[in-house]
């Protein structure tokens, strides 16, 4: 239907009386246009490098093969895709897993050909080869289901925030497409992109309206997250409300709704994480520990069949892995008021506490450590000469490297194996013990000075929501917010709050900044000096509904002091219910499992040691004793030390292995506790990892000493005998 140029004159003339009389401010938000263009830019922000890979190689898999999954996993695939916001198909995820499968079944087939050839046959690696391939085919077609679950985690997140904006700004305005825009605008990743995504729905005619693009949206969550749904819904609802009390009354229930909601799965997560996180640490951590005693004697008898690569194999490269992996999913479930905030990694004030110069220290303590670790390996590829000098031969001495002859020609040795001596032990302690002070001072030395800035931020969290209470009173009381942050900080004079309303005033009265410059400004802004997701949110909304009227400053405020007060008593109610679990989480990481595995390695060389001397001094009696040597030849070759796995080699699966599951446990505790804080994971990552890795090597370093000694007692045996 064709406006005439009367019509459309009448028409602007109310628009712009109805802009003045409202008061209406939209400079600073984009056109709809602008800001449903700018997805496409934000998708490919938001997606990082591995996740472009993976559709790159999902396309290239679709060209080559073109598999089509079950009707029911397709489905579930899409679904995953468009969450996800990822230009794949099912037909590319579920042909890019047979590939990739396809190549390790062959790489295995290849492998047993070869050594077959060779001469020697290799059971283990092609079969476990064999076994990943067709076993990885499901995990690897479902990677966008994976993916997907960590979206809608760090979404949902930040759905409180969203309704939160959403309903402060429909407050003053009432016009749900602004409010949304405005929330896209301020929430940051992922929530933006799918609110661009609502817009971008629209621009391209996929749907005709705002709600109907907004409704299929919602449609996606509400298996997920029903609070959500329904709390916008009842947003919707208000803009069909002609009684201004009743609209706004609906607005505050969305709000509620939320929060109630998200109170409500805090506690479920609570009180069903207990199980899951004991039956992990069991299955995953300690059981494997004590297990891996018993392979020195399984290889003795098992005539060298385990080898101490495939111990590397399964407690280096699938056992670590796998329990991170069980772990992220059992916590899946956990969600916050707020959403990850990259204000530190982004914060120039943060940036120059940052210690450029730790990376190389820290390299270079590693290889100095790594360098003596491996002293006995270079050592024996320099030169044999060391190979059977002894070392302190009375007590517990033993030989230095101790390498046996697996091969000889001729009269010279061919293929050695070793090395099994006690000093070589030792000397392989070197190698976690390096690695987990290179990571751990690394870590230690980049957080020092920002863990007492977080430390900082989190008090003045603590005290903000008063803070905002007193401020949004005072500006509803007809005081201008510019004067408001002046009285606040004489008030709270010497607190974390008191400090940055401070900043603010100074910023506002000597440099002559507007309340957002003295807010945000990227040279002298407070936020640099208190850099908090909380704080960033509420500031933002201050900003905004401050071109409504004092009116609305203080009732936003209010608001945002009763949501964050809510929040925080959530949060500490989840740390007593989770306490036990972070406390039991936190001794295995940094005593009980390095101790255990301490106590492994003493117990494993001594059991190496006792085989390596009953073996030599079998062979000695029964080349001075011809009649015994019928008696002692199934002894002898059940016990050839060279089938027995290399104490130098066990001990470095081992310590790696407590070096990884440490860093697994931190990982998850960290997520737990502080709902994954970058800077808190890599201070408690420096931490657990020099105290426990230190705790492993002094406690190993102990019981190899300890357990030798006892074992040189089979000397006196054999003698009697």
């Amino acid at each position: 239907m064709q406006i005439d140029e009367k019509t459309k004159r009448i028409l602007g003339e109310y628009s712009k009386k109805l802009e003045s009389t409202s008061n209406l401010s939209f400079e600073n938000l984009p056109t709809n246009e602008v800001f449903s263009r700018e997805y496409d830019i934000f998708r490919k922000e938001l997606l990082d490098k591995k996740t472009t890979i993976y559709e790159n190689l999902c396309n290239f898999s679709e060209g080559i093969i073109k598999i089509k999954p079950q009707q029911k996993d397709e489905e579930e695939l899409q679904k995953s895709i468009n969450i996800l916001h990822l230009d794949i198909t099912p037909i590319g995820a579920y042909s890019f897993s047979v590939i990739l499968a396809g190549i390790i079944i062959l790489i295995a087939a290849i492998v047993a050909l070869v050594s077959f050839f060779l001469g020697e046959i290799l059971i283990f690696t092609p079969l476990f080869l064999l076994l990943l391939g067709a076993l990885i085919i499901k995990p690897l077609s479902k990677i966008p289901n994976y993916l997907a679950n960590r979206y809608r985690l760090k979404a949902s997140n930040q759905m409180v925030l969203c309704i939160l904006y959403v309903v402060m700004y429909m407050r003053h305005t009432s016009n749900l497409e602004r409010a949304i825009k405005f929330a896209g605008e301020h929430i940051g990743n992922p929530m933006a992109l799918d609110l661009r995504k609502v817009f971008w729905d629209v621009e391209t005619d996929k749907y005709s309206t705002m709600k109907e693009s907004l409704d299929v949206y919602l449609e996606g969550w509400k298996n997920y997250n029903l609070e959500f749904v329904e709390s916008l819904h009842l947003i919707e609802a208000s803009l069909q409300e002609p009684n201004e009390s009743k609209r706004v009354a609906l607005l505050d229930k969305s709000l509620e709704v939320m929060l109630d909601g998200t109170y409500d799965k805090m506690l479920h997560f609570a009180h069903e994480l207990n199980s899951p996180i004991t039956m992990l640490h069991m299955l995953g951590i300690i059981l494997p520990i004590l297990g891996i005693v018993i392979f020195p004697l399984v290889s003795s008898f098992l005539r060298g069949a385990v080898k101490w690569w495939h111990l590397s194999i399964i407690y280096n490269f699938l056992l670590p892995p796998l329990v991170l992996i069980l772990g992220i999913n059992i916590l899946s479930k956990r969600v916050s008021g707020f959403g990850e905030s990259d204000l530190f990694e982004n914060n120039p004030e943060v940036k120059k506490y940052k210690n450029d110069s730790a990376l190389l220290i820290s390299l270079l303590i590693g290889f100095v450590f790594l360098l003596i670790g491996f002293m006995p390996v270079l050592l024996h590829l320099i030169t044999n000469d060391f190979d059977q000098v002894g070392f302190l031969e009375e007590g517990i001495g033993g030989k230095l490297l101790d390498y046996k002859c697996l091969e000889e020609i001729n009269g010279v040795c061919n293929k050695y194996i070793g090395p099994y001596g006690i000093w070589s032990l030792i000397l392989s302690l070197f190698v976690p013990l390096g690695l987990a002070l290179a990571i751990g001072m690394y870590y230690k030395a980049n957080t020092k000075n920002l863990i007492d800035i977080k430390r900082e931020t989190d008090k003045l969290e603590r005290e903000f929501t008063g803070s905002l209470f007193q401020l949004g009173n005072r500006v509803g009381s007809g005081i201008p917010v510019e004067s408001a942050f002046g009285k606040i900080s004489e008030d709270l004079e010497g607190t974390p709050t008191g400090n940055f309303f401070r900043i603010v005033n100074i910023n506002i009265r000597k440099l002559g900044m507007s309340v957002n410059e003295a807010i945000f400004n990227q040279e002298r802004g407070a936020l640099l000096y208190f850099p908090s997701k909380l704080i960033e949110s509420s500031m933002k909304v201050l900003i905004e509904s401050a071109k409504k009227g004092p009116e609305v400053v203080s009732k936003s405020l209010i608001s945002i002091s009763v949501y964050a007060d809510r929040i925080h008593k959530v949060a500490e109610r989840m740390k007593d219910l989770l306490a036990e679990i972070i406390s039991s989480m936190k001794s295995q990481a940094s005593f009980l499992a390095p101790m255990i595995a301490a106590i492994v390695v003493g117990v494993a060389s001594m059991v190496v040691t006792i085989i390596n001397k009953l073996g030599e001094q079998f062979k000695s009696v029964s080349l001075t004793n011809e009649e015994g040597v019928g008696n002692l030849q199934g002894l002898i070759e059940i016990l050839r030390i060279e089938d027995v796995i290399p104490s130098f080699h066990f001990q470095l699966v081992i310590g790696i292995y407590i070096l990884e599951i440490i860093i697994v446990l931190t990982i998850l505790r960290n997520a737990i506790e502080n709902n994954d804080d970058k800077i808190m994971r890599k201070y408690e990552l420096g931490k657990s990892l020099i105290f426990g890795v230190g705790l492993y090597f002094i406690i190993s370093l102990i019981g190899i000493f300890v357990f030798n000694v006892l074992a040189n007692g089979i000397n006196v045996i054999t003698s009697v005998a």
